[in-house]
């Protein structure tokens, strides 16, 4: 049955009790106003632990000023409605002041990371993130945490953040969920008018066109990204942050595309920023590796077979 928890001695005290019965955690982290993307990753975390622990906390330390704080999305009793569907055994519902008392002054900062992509245009943002993300990850003490692909750059900086710090939990990764036309679910598509959602779509397909021209032999980022840009001015109501191919550890930019380099991007349909991205592979290395799948599948098969017979 959800347990709806509000106070940090309170979720202490439980998964406390959780790690004296040896029970493992999977933890998603979450701003509420939840959609099927963030219900992936419970659903994902429930196959493969014996608790899962979802947080629902509108950070404030990662918006910045004249940002949507006050206006973002929030559904609490909608999130509990699925959460309980979906298995969830504690929902960690904190205020601000529970996390952030008077007197806090403690963050965390990145040198390398979060000034780029989404950082440019959203200064202090990661740090919030990280900051958040890291007290989240004390106080659950989960044995593995998951995040969605969409928020590619939110996953670097966490994975830095514990390696960097020795935090003993595993980082997972899971795919980008779309709606039936490529767009990328978020919260924030609540924001868009119907217009503004067929025109939000350019994201996706800029990002196909990048995979396309990799699959074709282009290589040169910047005539990439100049079609890219293309398909999405194309679109009236949208405006680019940015749009680049970066490296999928360090974030730095690159001149030419290798094999599992991410485009990424941020437009704003409106009024609404959105980010999405995808991951850019050679057609030739996926074609050899799923080759070499099915070869070791053919062989279990036939290694099984005979185990069986014996």
């Amino acid at each position: 049955m959800l347990q709806v928890i509000t106070s940090i001695e309170d979720i202490k005290q439980r998964i406390k009790a959780f790690k004296e019965n040896q029970l493992s955690i999977g933890f998603i982290p979450t701003m509420g106003a939840l959609h099927e993307g963030h219900l992936s990753l419970v659903r994902q975390a429930r196959k493969e632990n014996d608790k899962v622990v979802v947080s629902i906390f509108v950070n404030p330390l990662q918006f910045g000023i004249n940002e949507d704080f006050t206006q973002y999305p929030r559904a609490f009793d909608n999130d509990c409605k699925l959460l309980s569907k979906e298995g969830v055994d504690i929902v960690f519902n904190p205020k601000a002041p529970e996390i952030y008392p008077n007197g806090f002054c403690t963050s965390v900062i990145m040198e390398h990371l979060e000034d780029k992509l989404c950082g440019k245009s959203r200064p202090g943002h990661f740090r919030g993130v990280a900051t958040i993300v890291l007290k989240l990850l004390n106080l659950i003490n989960p044995d593995i945490a998951y995040f969605g692909q969409k928020d590619f750059q939110q996953t670097v900086v966490i994975k830095r953040v514990v390696a960097d710090l020795n935090l003993d939990v595993n980082i997972k990764v899971l795919p980008t969920i779309r709606n039936k036309e490529g767009l990328a679910l978020s919260s924030r598509n609540a924001y868009l008018s119907e217009t503004e959602k067929k025109d939000a779509l350019c994201l996706y397909k800029a990002l196909i066109r990048a995979q396309t021209m990799v699959n074709a032999g282009t290589k040169n980022t910047k005539e990439i990204t100049a079609e890219m840009e293309k398909i999405i001015n194309n679109s009236k109501s949208a405006k680019i942050d940015y749009i680049s191919i970066v490296n999928p550890e360090t974030l730095e930019a690159v001149p030419e595309v290798q094999h599992g380099d991410v485009a990424a991007l941020a437009v704003r349909i409106g009024k609404t920023r959105l980010i999405d991205n995808i991951i850019l592979f050679f057609l030739i290395a996926v074609m050899w590796i799923n080759l070499n799948v099915q070869e070791i599948q053919s062989c279990s098969g036939s290694a099984n077979f005979s185990s069986h017979r014996m």
